[in-house]
């Protein structure tokens, strides 16, 4: 029997879940929800439909002790929701930067799970980021309210690809000092 990794990143609690690394035990729903076309075409790089192996590849990354993303589930089962509401992850950036990105299940969504989420990620602050860094579709304005309700500021619009629309999406671009 093989047991998960042990990621080294902390266990972030809020009032309705807990931000918590990733566990192979996490494929089955993290694969249900994350092969809906609606998760998947607000991120940049879950393909649609999803081929064979990819949540196994992705739970590898988010275990894997080289990875340049720390990946969190919002894990629901200690408050009566679900093991798996949603991921949220930061990825280091140089110069003390992180980039901050997530998505929420479908039944999940207008619920405040993500802003709790985000919130309670930049208060611990795991990677000691001074500059978060984030970007959201510009077809996505829910996840653009949930960061300007956390205190990101507005920076730009540009574009990034998207796997699943195989296509150049516009995306607005935003930023918060912590420091």
């Amino acid at each position: 029997m093989k047991m998960d990794s042990i990621v080294n990143q902390p266990v972030i609690a809020t009032e309705r879940f807990n931000l918590r690394p990733v566990r192979k035990s996490d494929a089955g729903l993290l694969n249900m929800y994350a092969g809906d076309l609606r998760v998947a075409r607000f991120t940049r790089s879950i393909p649609h439909p999803l081929p064979p192996g990819a949540t196994e590849a992705f739970v590898a990354r988010a275990q894997s002790d080289t990875r340049a993303e720390d990946i969190w589930v919002m894990d629901g089962s200690d408050h009566g929701l679900s093991e798996v509401l949603g991921v949220i992850g930061l990825e280091r950036m140089e110069r003390d930067q992180s980039e901050i990105g997530y998505w929420v299940a479908p039944a999940f969504w207008n619920t405040g799970i993500a802003s709790q989420a985000v919130g309670a990620l930049l208060a611990a602050n795991p990677q000691g980021a001074k500059t978060i860094f984030a970007e959201v579709f510009q077809d996505n304005p829910g996840s653009a309210r949930v960061l300007t309700n956390a205190g990101f500021e507005y920076i730009g619009d540009a574009e990034a690809y998207c796997v699943s629309r195989g296509a150049k999406v516009a995306t607005w671009t935003y930023l918060k000092k912590l420091t």
